[in-house]
């Protein structure tokens, strides 16, 4: 996992791809929702959406993608741990490249997420996103680089 704020972005472009790390900054909070295509194998998620309270929130983890959340405006708090510290509650799809796991208070690093900080999640960690704070809209980014 790491965990910086849009400004230092540029540090990361031995992980991030260059074209990733320019899509982000060229963002705007008008951006639509929806699919967008970075490059062959890199695309980003723009999602619009109320937080959910925690008890509604599932860890997560994925084997053919790493994540880069940001939100673009609003806030939420996201949880990750090492995914050895989970159990498997919904098997791997790999359609979908997700899978899900039971909810645990161990070993949990909890992060609240603002406009213009971002969030590195590597294939072993897993993630539990959309966390409410206080906001009641939510506008992500999500950029997939192949893992």
């Amino acid at each position: 996992m790491i965990v910086d704020t849009l400004d230092n972005i540029s540090k990361y472009s031995e992980i991030i791809p260059k074209k990733a790390i320019k899509f982000m900054i060229s963002l705007g909070n008008n951006i639509k929702s929806g699919r967008y295509n970075i490059d062959e194998e890199s695309y980003a998620n723009i999602d619009e959406y109320e937080p959910k309270l925690i008890d509604k929130c599932k860890f997560e983890a994925h084997k053919k993608y790493i994540d880069i959340q940001m939100i673009v405006c609003g806030e939420e708090e996201i949880h990750l741990t090492d995914i050895k510290n989970l159990k498997v509650s919904e098997k791997y799809d790999e359609n979908r490249d997700i899978m899900f796991f039971e909810n645990s208070e161990k070993y949990i690093d909890k992060i609240k997420l603002v406009p213009n900080k971002f969030v590195l999640i590597y294939p072993h960690e897993a993630h539990k996103p959309q966390i409410k704070t206080t906001a009641n809209f939510v506008k992500k980014i999500v950029v997939k680089i192949p893992n």
